[in-house]
């Protein structure tokens, strides 16, 4: 993985963050990099707290919250599953709190969903393949800080919140609820911050007041409960030395009321809800974390920074005939639902001094060590799908950050990534579907194996401070991650495989290179970024009709783009702003080293506009106005003849209000403003009946909020 693109550089936040760019850095659980004075020469956008709140009046869906403020990603599916939804054309790897949420050794899209967004403080987001934090983030970071103690001693917070959303025109069973209570208090050496959080939500209704329909296999957040335990408790030994414990527990589940009725994409009628639940339990996300972090801010005259973590996920799908499963007769239609279950242990240690040698130089020394061990089961048969399958990695780096003068700073590092997978024989499963006619119920031997990789990944980059409002920077960076094994694993359809030949271990690296421009006046904020992404074993999702499912193909890609933001301050009450992003994607169809075939939808995002304007029309009242516009947009893919995967664009607009109130705040959100009746990008550039949905229509969401 790229070394730590360890400068902390002016950070390159999107126009319609409010927060202040000059000297803005993200934190060390992003970055790496304690203490720094600049910020990583990449494009990064911070959603602070106030803009986290305005989100989550309108949305609960943290995919809808980036969409809405990151034009470069891609427009959220409003599922829980967050397959197809990219950064930069590329995948992004989430964190919460610097711990890895995502499971590449089977991929379940799954990784945008594992905390209440009640727990959050801000988000942090770091666009562009890179190897901070390791395997995965081809297409950038997006780390969730977690709520915090109060600063001062003696300080005690309660945060009360609660709310409810319904489809405008009402329908009775679209109605959702949430409530949750967070406190905080510090005292001496002592600090702790915990939560509790509850939410149901209802039914989705479009446009034109149709039900939207369920996804009946990978989930949904419509229709269901979740609920969230977290608490973070913190010791300050003296003035430099901090030990803090962090656990949370998430749990979010179907409630299985409804099914899917197929809509028509070559008519363009969507996809609806029925009443009546599908076979099985509804699918559910659970997630359990355990962090342990250690800080020593002069230890030999440096920083050290360390981390412990375990992730306990299970991720559970929804169920399906899979006609003669046991090939024997006994049940011609056997029904099976398949869950993920992955663990993760791992540790992050840093050391980090400045002031080297004399010269305003930082040198950070650093260390990773991960063991994710991922199965797919199917749960009725009791039988793993996918193999038990253990990737070990141990990732030393070496990151320097040089101010070469009072405006001009270098960085540059070197990342060595060495993993190893593990998988012991297993025995396939008697599929029907995936063993040739004639040997149904035959499950095939496989011997295991211990494949290994080693990259170096080296990154630069050069932040040049021209005035105090002006910066510019440029930088070049790689990141990396490995294919869907488990897709290849469950696939076994001979006999005699053995998984040193089956596997393909060689990572997918995207490099990043990056030119851009901000400015900061203190009323013109303005930000210009051109990036370029090349992966010449690349990994795309492509369709494959006879398992009806995405398999990962690898190939040269290419991803270039453009992001641009500008906003104003009128006056201390009015704030307006615009942005744009562009991106293109193109891969080798053929096998010559040549792309020739543009990218499909669910690998790369439209082109988008965003706008926004912020009032304060009194003390105690404000509102926010927003929009988005995916432009249309045509696919040319070489040599295939292909119908309906074209995208037809669509404008949404959004308005959230603010009163206060003698106790509290009251807030309301209207989503969809108008009633924009669209269908979702997802679905009408991968067609099928059964997922070709509309987006949502206009909701209503009003709640209160008050800290005690």
């Amino acid at each position: 993985m790229s070394a730590l693109l360890a400068a902390l550089a002016s950070p390159v936040v999107h126009a319609d963050d409010a927060t202040d760019m000059d000297r803005v850095t993200v934190s060390a659980s992003t970055s790496r990099i304690p203490d720094s004075e600049a910020a990583l020469p990449n494009t990064i956008t911070v959603i602070d707290q106030q803009q986290l709140k305005q989100q989550l009046a309108l949305t609960q869906d943290i995919s809808q919250v980036l969409a809405n403020l990151i034009p470069s990603f891609a427009p959220s599916r409003q599922k829980l599953t967050n397959s197809g939804e990219t950064l930069r054309g590329r995948k992004p790897l989430y964190l919460v709190d610097g711990v890895p949420q995502s499971t590449p050794l089977r991929e379940g899209g799954r990784d945008g969903h594992t905390i209440d967004p009640s727990m959050i403080e801000r988000i942090e987001v770091i666009h562009g393949a890179n190897a901070l934090q390791g395997l995965g983030a081809s297409g950038g970071i997006i780390n969730i800080i977690t709520k915090r103690a109060p600063r001062q001693d003696g300080e005690t917070f309660q945060d009360v919140n609660v709310a409810a959303s319904t489809a405008m025109p009402h329908e009775s069973d679209s109605t959702g609820y949430r409530a949750s209570y967070v406190a905080g208090t510090r005292s001496g050496a002592f600090d702790f911050v915990g939560g509790v959080s509850y939410a149901s939500e209802g039914l989705y209704y479009d446009g034109n007041g149709d039900s939207i329909a369920v996804n009946d296999v990978q989930g949904d957040l419509m229709d269901s409960q979740s609920h969230d335990l977290f608490a973070k408790a913190g010791w300050n030994f003296d003035g430099t030395r901090r030990l803090q414990l962090t656990a949370n527990r998430f749990e979010l589940e179907g409630n299985n009321d409804y099914h899917a009725v197929n809509g028509n994409f070559l008519t363009g009628q969507p996809a609806t809800s029925a009443r009546g639940g599908s076979e099985g339990d509804g699918p559910r996300n659970t997630s359990t974390e355990l962090t342990l972090d250690y800080t020593d801010k002069d230890l030999a005259g440096g920083y050290l920074q360390a981390q412990l973590y375990w992730v306990d996920f299970e991720a559970l799908y929804g169920g399906t005939d899979w006609g003669d499963f046991w090939g024997d007769g006994r049940d011609p239609h056997w029904f099976d639902q398949s869950q993920n279950n992955s663990e993760k242990l791992g540790g992050k240690f840093s050391w980090s001094r400045g002031d080297l040698f004399g010269l305003r130089l930082r040198a950070t020394l650093g260390l990773d060590l991960a063991r994710d061990t991922t199965a797919q089961e199917l749960v009725y048969a009791q039988m793993d799908w996918v193999p038990e399958t253990s990737y070990e990695s141990w990732s030393p780096f070496v990151q320097a950050e040089w101010w070469l003068t009072d405006s001009v700073m270098l960085t540059g590092g070197l990342r060595y990534e060495h993993g190893t997978l593990d998988v012991d024989d297993y025995l396939t499963i008697p599929d029907q579907r995936t063993i040739p006619a004639g040997v149904k119920g035959t499950r095939y031997l496989v011997t295991g194996g211990s494949p290994t990789t080693s990259e170096t990944l080296p990154n630069l980059g050069v932040v040049w401070e021209a005035t105090d409002a002006l910066k510019l920077y440029a930088s070049y960076s790689e990141g990396y991650t490995v294919a869907d094994i488990g897709r290849v694993l469950r696939a076994i359809t001979a006999p005699g495989q053995r998984v040193d030949n089956l596997v393909d271990l060689k990572p997918v690296i995207a490099d990043n290179q990056e030119i851009g421009l901000d400015y900061d006046d203190g009323r013109w904020l303005v930000h210009v970024a051109a990036y370029w992404s090349d992966s010449d074993l690349g990994s795309r999702l492509a369709f494959d009709t006879a398992t009806q499912s995405y398999n990962v193909v690898r190939e040269r890609t290419e991803i270039s783009g453009f992001e641009g933001s500008v906003a104003f301050q009128f006056s201390d009450a009015t704030r307006a702003g615009l942005a744009y992003a562009e991106t293109d994607g193109r891969y080798d169809s053929n096998g010559d080293d040549r792309v020739d075939s543009d990218l499909p939808g669910i690998n790369v995002s439209p082109d988008r506009v965003t706008a926004f304007w912020d009032q304060a029309w009194t003390p105690v009242v404000s509102t926010r106005l927003q929009a988005s516009h995916s432009l249309d947009r045509e696919f040319d893919f070489r040599g295939v003849t292909q119908t309906n995967n074209d995208f037809d664009g669509y404008t949404t607009v959004d308005l959230q209000a603010t009163f206060q109130l003698p106790l509290g705040a009251l807030n309301v959100g209207v989503e969809n403003l108008f009633g924009e009746q669209y269908i979702t990008y997802y679905s009408q550039t991968t067609p099928r009946n059964d997922t070709y949905t509309a987006g949502r229509g206009r909701v209503l969401t009003v709640g209160w909020a008050h800290r005690f």
